[in-house]
């Protein structure tokens, strides 16, 4: 299949033996410096996730498509006073393309790592941007602290937007209410009330082993929570971000929940098919979701249009993450639970604290009464 970029001038034509797409021209002949560039970057680099690959090339290829329809070589990167390619093609994606924010910024920023690969390897001599001194958004903490600069600023690619800084979105209790009585379908309830009570991501939800699940009557448990190890490589089909594992805890209740739906309920999918898959959730045709879970996206994106709410699955997570983070710090205030940023960061599978600290920011937003009630409503959460 080829797909076209927004100028339809370059397109991604099949993929290479190692699975990444190809660039090629319009007239079809090989962007050499390009696939060279992707070749070692997405296999030689560390890359997280397959899952980047795409968005990667694609951002390559609608950059050299917008080249090409203007007339522009990427390797005249010594224009003098006129604007550089990287500044043109920003004020297309903004004002043509009419592209998001941080769009923009992820397509910027792949395609400075083209140029300075293209650097390192003698095809230019000068790169076509400059740098500039901007405000740190995430500054180092405790052990690192000494590492920030005194005055907080770093150096960033003058042609990269700033980032707009934007507090995380999740669903008040009430909404959460609404959103699982709309999920009048089994199959959807539990994908929703797994995302809500585990927090995990969409392509975990979409990967989750059947096996994995089990009678909690029949394990032993970590208080009222049983334990659970999403680990990419046991076999399982299990994809976690990085291909880490990582173990999480589930609340007992909600394993019972899941455990009813695999033996009641997942059969009547799993039945639509002769082939034999190990993921826990099925779509409409017996088979996994694909495409790192985008059906599951459509799914939750539908429910909550039907009730007039925003949702979709990483809005689950980050639901699951603030009242969680604040109910701990309630329990942990009155010497009870575990240190609640740490249990979170582990849960979450966050590399970096910081990540896990953006929380904090939201606690404000939730009424000291409602975190108190969250275990009341949790108990709504987890009813089959």
């Amino acid at each position: 299949m080829i797909l076209l970029s927004a100028t339809s001038e370059y397109v991604i034509a099949g993929r290479s033996r190692k699975g990444f797409p190809i660039l090629l021209n319009s007239d079809m002949s090989s962007c050499s410096e390009v696939n060279e560039f992707l070749r070692f970057y997405l296999l030689r680099a560390q890359i997280e996730s397959k899952g980047s690959w795409e968005p990667i090339s694609r951002s390559l290829y609608d950059y050299f498509g917008f080249l090409e329809a203007h007339g522009l070589s990427w390797n005249d990167v010594n224009r003098g006073e006129t604007k550089n390619l990287l500044a043109a093609y920003r004020d297309y994606c903004f004002g043509t393309a009419s592209l998001a924010r941080n769009t923009v910024i992820l397509r910027i920023t792949y395609i400075c790592e083209f140029y300075k690969y293209a650097l390192r390897q003698g095809w230019l001599d000068t790169l076509p941007y400059q740098y500039d001194r901007r405000h740190h958004v995430n500054r180092p903490l405790g052990f690192f602290a000494h590492l920030a600069s005194s005055n907080n600023t770093a150096l960033g690619i003058s042609a990269v937007p700033r980032r707009h800084r934007s507090l995380i979105k999740f669903l008040s209790l009430e909404q959460a209410r609404l959103l699982l009585r709309a999920a009048t379908n089994v199959h959807h309830a539990a994908i929703i009330r797994t995302g809500l009570l585990t927090g995990m991501r969409r392509a975990e939800l979409a990967t989750f082993p059947a096996a994995y699940v089990f009678d909690p009557r029949k394990s032993k448990a970590v208080g009222n929570n049983v334990s659970v190890t999403l680990d990419p490589t046991d076999g399982s089909g299990m994809r976690t971000k990085g291909s880490k594992p990582r173990v999480i805890y589930i609340d007992r209740e909600v394993m019972r929940g899941l455990y009813r739906y695999k033996s009641l309920y997942r059969g009547e999918r799993s039945s639509l098919t002769s082939d034999q898959h190990s993921n826990l959730f099925l779509n409409k045709d017996g088979q996994p979701f694909t495409d790192c879970g985008k059906g599951i996206e459509a799914i939750v994106r539908n429910l909550g249009k039907s009730i007039g709410i925003s949702a979709y699955p990483h809005i689950l997570r980050h639901t699951y993450a603030t009242h969680t983070l604040h109910a701990l710090q309630l329990r942990s205030s009155s010497g009870k639970g575990i240190q609640p940023l740490v249990f979170l960061q582990r849960q979450l599978g966050h590399s970096s604290l910081n990540t896990t600290m953006e929380y904090f920011h939201l606690l404000d937003q939730i009424a000291t009464d409602a975190a108190l009630a969250y275990d009341e409503e949790l108990s709504f959460w987890k009813e089959d």
